[in-house]
Order: C-alpha cells, then structure tokens, then sequence
C-alpha cells in the first residue's frame, strides 16, 4: 500500500528561510547564500520523507514566497510595472511582484482560501504575453532526482490559476479570465514536456477551486483544460489534487470523467461527505489518494478509525488503487514535535505535527499492506484515550456560561449613530480623525528585552522598566506626528494571537511551532486543547500605564474570539462555535475591565473573521451567525461613550459586508490599499454603512513610502462614497513588520493628508 504527501512546510524547523529571505531582503547575504538554504531545506524535507518510506514524494512545493505566485514566474505573467523585459525571472522581478519596491506597488495579496496562508493574486488581461519563464519545477525535479528521491513535481492547476487570479488594472472587471486558457495551455504543455524528458513519471495538479460553487461554465472550462492537456500527458501518470472541503456532486463528476488523469485526492477530513460519492460510483482502474490524515491541525490522527475508513475504500477501489495520503499539504501545520522540548508532555502525548504525519501516513499505508505497527497503533490509542478522559480539558463553570449565552443576540442598547453622537461629545476628534492599528515597529532590543524576560534573565522590575520606555517613546512619537487617536504599540507582545492565549485557560504554547503566513512571516499558532476562561486581567495594567502618558485617546488592544479561534490550532472533540463563544465571554470580561480603567476607545480586532468563512455558500450563513454573534458578546455591556473598534486584514469583504455591518462595532478599519481599492466599490453600489470606518490608505506590507499626494487621493477616493463623518485615516494594519526609517515618513505623510483634506473640505464649505 502506497502513502502521499500532498505538500510540505518550507520555513524549516528553526525558520531558517524566514532569516535567509530577511537577510537577503537586506543587502547582508547574496542570492547564492539564500539558494543554499533553500536547497538544504529541500534535501532535508525529500530524505525525510524517503526515509520514512513515502512512495509520492512532492517536489515544487517549496516557495520563496507563494506557489502562486511561482505559477505567475512561471507563465512569465509579469505586469508591465516592474519593467521584465522577459528571459528566466530571478529574485528581483520575483519579490519586486510580491512586496514591491522604492517605485512600484506589490501585487494585491489575499488568503488562500480559509487559511492563515496569503498568496500574490495575478493581474491578467487579454494582453498579457505568457511564456514559459520560471524553469523552477523542472530544476527541483532534478535536484531531487540526484539526491536518489524520485518526486511528484506539484504545479498549480491551469483552472484555479485562473480562477485565483483578478483582471489587471485597466482591464474590465467583467473580463473573463477563463477565456485565458488557451493561452497559458501552451506553457503548461512546455513543462509537461521537460518534466517527462527529466524522467518524471507522476504530475499533480493542484486544482483546489473545485471544492468551491462552480457553475457548469466553469466545470467545462475546467474538462476543456485537461481534455486539451490529455495527449501532452501522455506516458506520465496525473494526480489531480482537491482540499479543503467536500467536491460536489457536479465538479466530482466532471473530475472523475476525465480520461487522461490517472488518480483523484480528496481531503477526507473536511470533507468527508465526499466519501459518499465514492460510495455512490468511482471510476475503474483509477487511484484513489485519501487524505485521511489532517494537514491543518496538529492533534494525533485517530489511526483506528483512520483504517476503517480505508478499508471502507479499500473494498470500491481496490486494493492495488488506494493510496494513503494527508488531507491537505502540511505547509499548515507546524514542522516537528521533536523540537518541543518544553511542551507539557500529557499535552504533546496528543499532537502531531508535520513530521508525526508523514509517520502517520506510512504507518496507515503498512497496517492496510498487512504489516500493522501494533505499539505505534496502541501508543496512539492510549494518547486518545488520555485526551478524552484528561480533567484539565473540560471546565463546567466555563461550559455553564457559554451555555447560558443562548436566548440573546447581544446587542448594545442604542443604535450606532445615537452612540457615536456621545463619543464625539467625549473624545472631539477632528474630522478625518487619523490613527494607526495597533503595533509599532518590533525592533532587535524590544524582541531581546522580551526574550531575556522569558528566559529569566532580567527580573519583572526590569522588563517593566523597558517595556514602559518603549511605549513612552510611542506615545511621543506619535504625539509629534499629531496623531489623533493613539496605540501604546504592542511592546509587550510578540504576536496578537500568543499574548491572549498565554493569559487564558485551556491554552498551550509551543516554542517552535511555527507556520508560514506570506513571504518570511511566520506565526505560531497556540494550542486550544480546553475551555477557554479569563483567569486575571491582560491588557489593562499596560493600556491605563499608557493613557497616563498622554491627554489624547488611547486605544486598549484586544483580538477578538473569532481571530484568536481562527488562528490558533483548536480542539477537534467540540464544535468550533461553542469555543469561540467561550473565548468571546473571556474577552467581554476584559473589555468591561478596560472601560472601568478609563479607556474610552477599545479595538477589538477580528482580523481573521472572513478567513473562517466556510468555502461552500450552503454552510456560510450559519457561521456567519456565530462568529457576528461571539463579536458582539465581547462589547454589548459597555457604555455609549465607550467607542468600539474592529480591524480586517487581507480578504474579499464584499461579499460579507452585510455581516460586517451587523457586527455593530462603531468604527471599523479594513485593509483596502493593496486591493485596488476593491472595498470602496461595495459603498459605489449602494451599501448604507453608518458606523465609522478606516479604509487602508496604504500598505505597510511593502517597505515602499507613499507620498502624501497619494494617500491624498486616496482619500478622496473615499470621500467620493463615504460621508466625512464617517471616514478615519490609518494604514492598512499593524506596524510591527515595519522599521521606523519607514514608518515615520509613511505615518507623517499620512497625517499631512488628513490635515490637507480637512483644510480643502473647511474651505469647500
């Protein structure tokens, strides 16, 4: 019995792309330096898996920065603004397109998916000359190939390529971009070919669309494709890879009609519906690859009921035909539990991370050939059953709580122009009102400071010491700017996510958890493995030190239940929802202990809501309810005059704003600048929106400047569709990526913005 991986995580144990790439973004290493990292990371991920007897090994998964954006290197499908004049793309077109440079913008960036994971989406048009310029998944092939590891080389799939792709910039925004096939069809065909010159004898597409609502246009765009590929893939074996949720009946069936592809992987974790399609018919002779063993999370695989599944299969496909795989690629997870020297070991007993899986894979794949490891299938057993039975998992105050929240919709008690009205009155903030969205810079001393502290290297006294003089230094620097609205910057916290998580019950840490986000960012997700409560206060020691600094609002920071579900790895033995209304009930305790404190301004962020929207629109509605819901529990018993902040990262919000909207927050910032402005075209369209709101006017993403005439025009942009009242003035998200040589230009020319617009508005009158 054969076993699969469908992809891998790229940053190495000890992140060590993530410090290659910064360097090399820095002038302090050459690209030879960073290529050699890179390819000790791949020689080290394919060994491991050939070691641990893995049959389909993944090349081309590896990124420097997205696949999807390797796929746009690869199509040679630059947009004209960063001046390719063709040949093989290299590293300074490559992250020009991904983070931009001194003269040009990067390409927009957005979740894959309902991930944390970002790609670069493509800017295509009916004039865009493709060709065949990025040779990368022919060069891994062969680098693998010489290491003595025969490789599946990976390549996005021509329909969801397209799909994930949006019209360029003068292009009409109802251009149909599957009419593009036929022109990146060609290029395809080139590196199928090179691949089978290579030796390559499998290729899997990646073709994760197919999970979603497509319509009969684009399921027969999507056989067109591969009926048009068919006699270039002859002599190689296809995989046709889908994740993420169920395929639906329509798309399995154009999938397994398909005559030149000789296997199907479906993702049996989220999407284990589609094991009654298989049920209900599944080609002759074709391989089936069962992801059984779930890519996105990290707790230990339940191999018992893992197999029964499999032989379930096992009796439609055969014997011969089933091939044992993860549900999804492990990029989501983080890499190897044997790098958690300090994890509770109870707790650790429970998990796998990227490297347990492969393990889990080989060892599901033996037991179905008849060579079951009875101590790893009993050692697995008894890790479940302790979990199951563990007392530190369950909290009946915490349950009784949550189960009390039934029966309300948690509304504040007036409506939001009636509260925005006594916030004015309280705080007299100009109009166009500027401020930023929570973190500033995390510079070297700051992350020593905080790393000294841990390792108890200086004393309390001392840590408090630092972290006080690097918000006094904040707040100064942000009075200088003239800023309206301030943040104390977020020196004591390394991400948004971990702070809350550490101060909360039924949380576990990793030291080395790590998953890629975008490019070099990395996050380390905590571990929900309980219920969720508040033990002590959190923000309000660091928030009220900070207003005391100060005679302008200072906003207290708090992430929101939904953002800290979404990006955390969460308890699989309970219903999503019933987590995050716990956490909502421990953040609302918070909330509430920030307004008696005297902070008057509270931003609650939920970053991630719109990741966590289901991928199928049948299953949408009812998240949407609860994630709207858990959000407003955390702020419904405040006062009026206490203002209510949200912030949104990267996503399509168009399609929730209605949600947004019923969220109730009375201001709410939103990433916008890196989009094409793609939010304000819901306003264009006649959505009312009364509250506040903050539309990015520029990306702190890309270490590019915007000059004031810029944000200028952006904001009168927005002015074109939002009321003056309404609009405030900030960057699209936090500042903690950023250095302060560009963060203080960035901020001054955002604030002389406002200050232009108010002056042109008061002269207008």
């Amino acid at each position: 019995m054969a076993s699969h991986i469908v992809g891998y995580p790229r940053m190495g144990p000890k992140r060590e792309l993530k410090f290659a790439l910064e360097s090399f973004w820095d002038g302090k290493s050459s690209a030879e330096d960073l290529k050699k990292v890179a390819a000790d990371l791949r020689s080290s991920i394919w060994k491991q898996m050939a070691g641990a007897g893995t049959k389909y090994i993944p090349s081309n998964t590896f990124s420097y920065y997205d696949q999807v954006l390797d796929t746009t290197a690869l199509l040679g499908a630059v947009p004209p603004r960063y001046g390719w004049n063709g040949g093989e793309i290299g590293f300074e077109t490559y992250f020009s397109m991904a983070r931009g440079n001194a003269s040009v913008p990067a390409m927009e960036m957005t979740k894959w998916f309902d991930t944390n994971y970002h790609f670069i989406v493509p800017e295509l048009g009916p004039d865009v000359k493709f060709s065949y310029a990025s040779h990368k998944a022919v060069d891994e092939y062969k680098e693998a190939k010489a290491l003595g590891v025969d490789t599946v080389p990976v390549l996005i799939g021509p329909v969801s390529y397209l799909l994930l792709s949006k019209p360029a910039k003068g292009v009409e925004k109802t251009f149909p971009l599957l009419s593009l096939l036929d022109k990146i069809l060609p290029i395809y065909k080139e590196v199928i070919s090179e691949l089978k010159g290579v030796g390559a004898s499998w290729i899997q597409f990646d073709e994760p669309t197919l999970v979603m609502d497509l319509d009969s246009h684009k399921l027969k765009a999507f056989s067109d494709a591969y009926s048009e590929l068919e006699s270039s893939l002859s002599g190689l074996n296809v995989l046709v890879e889908t994740y993420f949720a169920d395929v639906p009946a329509e798309a399995y069936k154009a999938l397994t009609s398909l005559k030149g592809v000789t296997g199907y992987g479906f993702d049996f974790v989220r999407g284990s519906n589609t094991l009654d399609l298989i049920k209900g018919g599944f080609p002759k002779g074709k391989y089936l690859f069962a992801g059984v063993v779930d890519g996105r999370n990290i707790w230990a695989n339940d191999l018992a009921a893992s197999l029964g599944t499999l032989q379930a299969l096992e009796g439609i496909v055969g014997k011969e035909k089933l091939v044992v795989s993860t549900s999804t690629s492990l990029l989501h997870t983080a890499v190897d539990l044997v790098n958690e020297t300090k994890l509770d070991k109870e707790i650790k007993s429970w998990l796998a991370f990227a490297a347990q899986k492969i393990l889990e894979v080989n060892a599901l794949a033996k037991a179905l050939s008849g060579h079951k490891d009875e101590a790893f299938f009993s050692a697995n057993a008894a890790a479940l059953a302790s979990r199951k039975s563990s007392p530190r998992v369950t909290n009946e105050a915490v349950q009784k709580d949550a189960a009390a929240l039934k029966g309300s919709d948690h509304r504040r008690a007036t409506n939001v122009s009636t509260r925005l009205d006594a916030q004015q009155k309280k705080l007299n903030l100009p109009i166009l009102p500027t401020t930023t969205i929570g973190s500033f810079p995390q510079t070297i001393e700051l992350r020593r400071v905080r790393r000294e502290y841990k390792a108890k290297k200086i004393s309390e006294g001392e840590y408090v010491k630092a972290i006080k003089e690097e918000i006094n230094k904040v707040v100064k620097l942000q009075e200088e700017l003239d800023i309206d609205v301030l943040v104390h910057g977020e020196p004591e916290r390394n991400d948004m996510v971990e702070y809350f998580g550490e101060q909360l019950s039924g949380f576990a840490f990793t030291v080395n958890g790590w998953v890629q986000s975008y490019g070099s960012r990395c996050v380390k997700p905590p571990i929900i493995y309980g219920d969720v409560s508040r033990p002590n206060p959190m923000t309000v020691f660091w928030s009220s030190t900070a207003q005391s600094m100060t005679a302008r609002p200072m906003k207290g920071m708090l992430t929101g239940p939904v953002t800290i579900l979404n990006w955390s790895f969460v308890r699989n033995d309970q219903p999503r929802f019933e987590t995050c209304y716990q956490i909502a009930l421990a953040i609302k305790n918070e909330v509430e202990d920030l307004e008696k404190a005297g902070i008057n301004v509270i931003q609650i962020d939920e970053a991630a809501l719109r990741e966590g929207l289901p991928l199928r629109k049948s299953e949408q509605a009812f998240y949407l309810d609860w994630a709207v819901h858990s959000f407003r529990i955390t702020n419904c018993g405040v006062n009026d005059t206490t203002q209510i902040h949200t912030h949104m990262c990267y996503s399509n919000f168009n399609d929730i704003i209605h949600s947004i909207i019923d969220m109730d927050a009375d201001v709410i910032t939103i990433e916008n600048s890196r989009s094409d402005e793609k939010l304000l075209s819901v306003f264009r369209e006649g959505v009312k929106y009364g509250a506040g709101i903050g539309p990015g006017v520029y990306d702190i993403h890309s270490p590019r400047i915007p000059s004031t005439e810029e944000i200028a025009d952006r904001i009168n942009k927005m002015l074109a569709v939002l009321e003056t009242n309404i609009l405030w003035v900030n960057p699209d998200c936090g500042l903690k990526t950023r250095k302060y040589s560009e963060v203080k230009p960035a901020l001054k020319n955002m604030v002389a913005a406002a200050k232009l617009l108010r002056t042109q508005l008061a002269s207008a009158k």
